[in-house]
């Protein structure tokens, strides 16, 4: 039922709009309209040059429309339902993943390289629909996670030992091999983290040339505030050094991880917001490089624009890039916000219980309400900027915790406005019965649904 939370155990979230919420990536080329560059699609797979990179990317990632404004990813770790907890072998998640393929589910499945589970819901009109789809989909996916002596977890980071990677594809092990150049951490963010990702069109149908600007600009300064809000502490160890100090850890991952690649972009002195975007996407270095029947390791230290001027030069054994390898390009930068023709906001740890549908309701509600989008605007100020605080100190810090409390208030009473009162109730609740809350170390999540 729309609205109501029920009980649940927790899973990760992420936000995601597909198809009719703007585009995916992979539909981009189609989907973007006229081009304001030379390239609209790449049917026979010819070499792109830099300025048709210039002109492809803004007119794709920030295209916005038709008007279906939001849709849900769920991500889950999967544990052992015995006591204590452990992982399952690699054979019986392999067994378990066959098996959820075979369920009647709306969603998209897809596994993640840990093993994680993933649904991915159709776009809706209002976060209700969205939460009501996932539902029906989740008392599916929990009842066969169930019978295979399972349970599905809602955290940031797993607490359990790092598991082996699961995921053999070519993309996966060049990733892999691509962070262990600094360290540890990023085995620790593709085999042991789940998250909860909002994904919200790039601005409202009809709204003035302003909203984008107004959406990205509130969807950033929020941030700081709400990964504090949504940080989920965790018993994993800090395998990596440069972890040390950081209060909640998969936030310290992505503030760690390839500053290039994981931080947001800023715009530079006179440039607009796509502008600057353009440039990031193109001055990040290239994290792996396809090819066929061979690994996809990407040549050190080598940007996609790098490669664009000088194509074979820079990769022999690939050639120059097309816009193939472009909007794969796209899909290994990971900042708070990415831009897809819609926004994913990706900065939220996963949730226990039934609170995975807060964590979607106060971003839903703070974009779309304009009161509520004021007041936290307003309330984020102070910390807008401050994503390390908030990774390092999480709600220990006052301000941070401050601007938290004023953030859940104003989205509980935008849910209040759009007739949900049973998800308002549970976001004015959410600080203390969840995220203040004493974090215990037998905790076992009830069902999602």
């Amino acid at each position: 039922m729309a609205g109501n939370l029920g009980s649940g155990p927790g899973s990760a979230i992420r936000f995601r709009l597909r198809k009719m919420v703007g585009v995916s990536v992979e539909e981009l080329a189609q989907a973007a309209g006229p081009a304001a560059g030379p390239v609209a699609d790449d049917p026979d797979g010819r070499p792109i040059t830099e300025s048709d990179a210039e002109g492809w990317i803004p007119r794709t990632c920030f295209k916005h429309g038709p008007p279906r404004t939001v849709g849900i990813e769920l991500e889950f770790l999967i544990h052992r339902d015995v006591d204590p907890p452990e992982h399952l072998a690699p054979d019986k998640l392999h067994r378990l993943h066959e098996e959820i393929r075979t369920r009647p589910l709306r969603s998209n499945f897809t596994v993640e390289p840990g093993g994680q589970v993933e649904l991915s819901s159709l776009p809706a009109d209002q976060v209700s629909g969205a939460i009501a789809d996932l539902e029906t989909d989740l008392a599916v996916l929990s009842a066969t996670v169930q019978r295979h002596g399972a349970r599905l977890v809602g955290t940031g980071l797993d607490s359990l030992p790092q598991p082996p990677r699961f995921l053999r594809e070519p993309r996966y092990a060049a990733m892999e091999e691509y962070f262990d150049r600094t360290g540890r951490a990023g085995r620790m963010m593709m085999r042991s983290s789940a998250s909860v990702q909002v994904n919200l069109e790039a601005a409202r149908t009809g709204a003035g040339p302003g909203d984008l600007l107004r959406r990205w600009d509130l969807l950033h300064a929020i941030g700081p505030a709400l990964s504090a809000a949504f940080g989920r502490p965790s018993g994993h160890p800090a395998a990596d050094p440069r972890l040390r100090g950081y209060r909640l850890l998969r936030q310290g991952i992505w503030r760690t991880l390839d500053p290039k690649r994981c931080h947001a972009p800023v715009p530079g002195g006179g440039e607009t917001l796509q502008e600057a975007y353009t440039r990031w996407v193109l001055d990040a270095p290239l994290l792996a490089v396809q090819r066929l029947d061979r690994p996809w390791t990407a040549p050190r230290d080598l940007t996609f624009r790098q490669w664009l001027r000088e194509g074979v030069r820079a990769v022999p054994d690939a050639g120059p890039p097309t816009l193939k390898d472009l909007k794969f390009h796209l899909t290994t930068l990971f900042p708070p916000v990415r831009a897809r023709g819609h926004l994913e906001v990706r900065y939220l740890d996963a949730q226990p219980g039934p609170w995975w549908r807060v964590a979607a309701g106060v971003v839903a509600a703070l974009a779309e309400d304009d009161r509520a989008a004021d007041a936290a605007l307003a309330a984020s100020e102070p910390v807008r900027d401050e994503w390390e605080l908030a990774a390092r100190e999480g709600l220990a810090d006052p301000r941070i915790l401050r601007a938290a409390r004023t953030l859940l208030d104003e989205a509980a009473q935008a849910l209040e406005r759009d007739g949900l009162p049973d998800l308002a109730a549970r976001a004015g609740e959410y600080l203390d019965q969840v995220a203040l809350a004493p974090f215990p170390t037998n905790f076992k999540e009830a069902s999602p649904c």
